[in-house]
């Protein structure tokens, strides 16, 4: 699974002009489905997300966790991050999983996280989203597990 996570101050997911996530200090995290994910690796990286130290602590170095600030987090199933742009001017999606199987570990990872942490909202897999995010920083992070 990727994720590449982005430290906000405020972030939301609408579809259809109707908000479905909306969170204010935190973590907009998109997440990308591979063809060699697991759950063990879904739960891996929601660990990882919120245990990532990215937020500044009272000497301003990233030495805070999500878990640490108890911000929220919004996970939003993301399947052009693992596109391959090795060559030409048009992203290719031929090893792309197939969708039940990306639908199947996005919602693993949003069931998980919701048992494990109290202020997760998400977007909606295959749905046409908008997302909107202030990056605090800005302060992005690749995780791939």
């Amino acid at each position: 699974m990727i994720g590449l996570i982005q430290r906000v101050t405020a972030g939301q997911v609408s579809i259809d002009d109707q908000t479905v996530a909306c969170i204010e200090t935190g973590i907009v995290a998109l997440v990308a489905v591979q063809s060699d994910d697991t759950t063990k690796k879904c739960l891996c990286l929601f660990e990882r997300i919120v245990n990532y130290r990215i937020f500044p602590d009272n000497a301003d170095k990233m030495n805070l966790s999500l878990l640490d600030i108890q911000g929220g987090l919004i996970l939003v199933p993301q399947f052009t991050l693992v596109a391959d742009t090795a060559r030409g001017n048009r992203p290719s999606f031929g090893k792309n999983v197939p969708v039940e199987f990306g639908k199947q570990y996005f919602e693993q990872l949003i069931t998980y996280a919701k048992k494990e942490y109290n202020n997760v909202q998400h977007g909606v897999f295959g749905a046409d989203m908008q997302v909107t995010l202030t990056n605090d920083g800005p302060v992005t992070f690749w995780l791939e597990v």
